[in-house]
């Protein structure tokens, strides 16, 4: 009789560390069929709300009813979430083709204009990410690589500073001189320059203190701190490269929601196609399988 994640036995749940590879891989899958494809309408109001939230901090601030030194907390927590939406969208999650691909595309393009990251940039460097999980010369994430969460905040200050690699060129650079890589160079380039421009004019109006509160030294912090939870903390030391070994179940001190969900990035990296807010339960279900496949289970 064959076994799968969702049979009883007489001792109650199986004991999937005597299953072998096939039979493992087909009670994972049971249970990722169970999320795989679902539509994620948390995501989209997610998307909705942080984004309406940051553009309203301009009139807001600007007309003076709200303090900049309140806008400024607000504004940083927006950086920090406007990332995961995106990510949804670099994997297709909200729609992979039909009649609401053009929603996919509008939310992965418009959700990190407070990041000022450029869409496409960040779906091939992501999609790199994946295939080359922790290999230092091919993922362009592996230089957040570190020792400690502070050391990681110290070599992320120093990688930011002027003349230093960026990753990410490096990394488009590597994936030649295709239409999409070249359209993902002017979208960036286009972005990069609205940025500056907007906070020059800003500034030149006399708004240099609400462009640096709202948007600037956001973005500056909340990059930091969405590096350290989604590509340093899941795949900390970096030194495995198995698809069951390249990121980990990490219990995090802080808690699911300021971890960002990143605890469960080893679902993630097996299903893409799990939407964000359902790795958790997948992978409650799937937790004694990959033990059984020597997953790692750690602590952050």
């Amino acid at each position: 009789m064959n076994i799968n994640a969702t049979d009883k036995t007489l001792t109650g749940t199986p004991d999937f560390r005597e299953m072998g590879e096939q039979e493992l891989m087909r009670a994972e899958m049971t249970i990722a069929r169970k999320y795989l494809g679902r539509f994620s309408w948390f995501m989209l109001v997610w998307w909705i709300a942080n984004l309406t939230c940051w553009l309203a901090l301009w009139p807001l601030t600007l007309t003076g009813m709200l303090p900049v030194w309140a806008a400024f907390p607000i504004a940083t927590l927006n950086v920090i979430l406007c990332y995961l939406p995106s990510h949804e969208a670099q994997h297709s999650n909200f729609a992979k083709n039909g009649r609401l691909r053009w929603l996919n595309e509008l939310i992965g393009y418009t959700s990190t204009i407070p990041l000022v990251l450029p869409f496409k940039i960040a779906r091939l460097t992501h999609m790199e990410h994946h295939t080359h999980t922790n290999d230092p010369e091919l993922d362009p994430d592996y230089n957040v690589k570190a020792d400690s969460w502070w050391h990681f905040v110290l070599n992320n200050i120093a990688r930011r500073q002027p003349g230093r690699p960026n990753d990410y060129g490096r990394t488009l650079e590597r994936l030649g001189n295709s239409a999409t890589v070249n359209r993902a160079k002017l979208e960036g380039l286009a972005q990069t320059l609205a940025f500056w421009g907007i906070l020059c004019a800003l500034a030149w109006s006399g708004h240099a203190i609400e462009a640096a509160a709202i948007w600037w030294l956001p973005r500056y912090i909340g990059s930091i701190y969405i590096s350290m939870m989604l590509s340093w903390a899941p795949h900390h030391p970096m030194t495995e490269r198995g698809r069951y070994r390249n990121t980990r179940y990490f219990d995090a001190t802080v808690g699911n929601i300021l971890s960002m969900g990143m605890q469960y990035h080893i679902v993630h990296h097996l299903h893409p196609a799990i939407p964000l807010n359902w790795n958790g339960a997948a992978f409650r279900e799937m937790r004694p399988i990959l033990e059984a496949r020597g997953c790692r289970m750690e602590t952050f």
